[in-house]
């Protein structure tokens, strides 16, 4: 489960859309069960100002890293529920939740999101809101209004800037058998900060399946009495 815990400042001036108070580290393959079930592996949550100085973007990361030819046949699991939770009344339990599910698996798969919508129970458990969709459509395409809310969901390249070489020396046995990144030096090529714009993304070229969803803010704050500062978390569960 990933965490975000932000401001929304409605009514200023732009550039001051939304503020991160709080995010959890990005997390990739970290146990032996999430190896064998990637699917139900969240990598990161995002969020960050949308087009509009009154909407923001919603991203949930998961199946990193896919290779090039991984990416060709990946798709989200149809048997399981991928889930924005959003608390906006400062209890830290969800007040609305947004739920996407897909039918089918490949090119043909289709996704559907409900939501934000109060959700049937909170907490770890979950089940679906018995309601339509807000949008539905094919994967790797980009449905919904620009007035309304905007879903795409499919593969897009996982950005990863982390010094990788010193990680694998301190947890080794993380490091990989093999691939591209089992052959990183035993030596460290740098011994302080990388000069700006010289920071290696070590997964450049490595793909993640991405959900994302572009709203109006007010969409997120029904309900919280006005409350501009809302927590954001997501969950992926059977």
């Amino acid at each position: 489960m990933k965490a975000l815990r932000l401001a929304l400042a409605l009514g200023v001036a732009a550039g001051t859309a939304a503020v991160i108070r709080y995010a959890a580290a990005s997390d990739h393959q970290d146990t032996p069960e999430v190896e064998l079930s990637p699917r139900m592996d969240i990598n990161d949550v995002y969020a960050f100002p949308g087009a509009a100085d009154d909407r923001i973007v919603l991203v949930m990361t998961t199946s990193s890293p896919l290779t090039p030819a991984q990416t060709q046949n990946a798709s989200f699991d149809p048997d399981l529920l991928y889930q924005f939770k959003i608390d906006n009344s400062g209890d830290a339990v969800e007040d609305l939740v947004i739920q996407v599910t897909f039918d089918g698996s490949g090119a043909e798969a289709r996704v559907n999101v409900v939501g934000p919508v109060a959700p049937v129970m909170t907490g770890t458990r979950n089940k679906l809101v018995p309601v339509s969709p807000t949008v539905s459509g094919r994967v790797n395409t980009t449905l919904g209004t620009p007035s309304g809310m905007q879903v795409f969901a499919g593969p897009r390249d996982d950005p990863f800037f982390l010094d990788l070489e010193q990680f694998f020396r301190i947890i080794p046995d993380r490091k990989p058998v093999s691939g591209a990144l089992s052959q990183l030096p035993d030596v460290p090529t740098a011994t302080s900060f990388r000069a700006p714009g010289a920071a290696v993304d070590y997964l450049a070229g490595v793909n993640a399946l991405a959900i994302v969803l572009e709203l109006p803010k007010s969409m997120l704050t029904v309900g919280g009495g006005g409350n501009a500062r809302i927590g954001i978390w997501g969950t992926i569960s059977r």
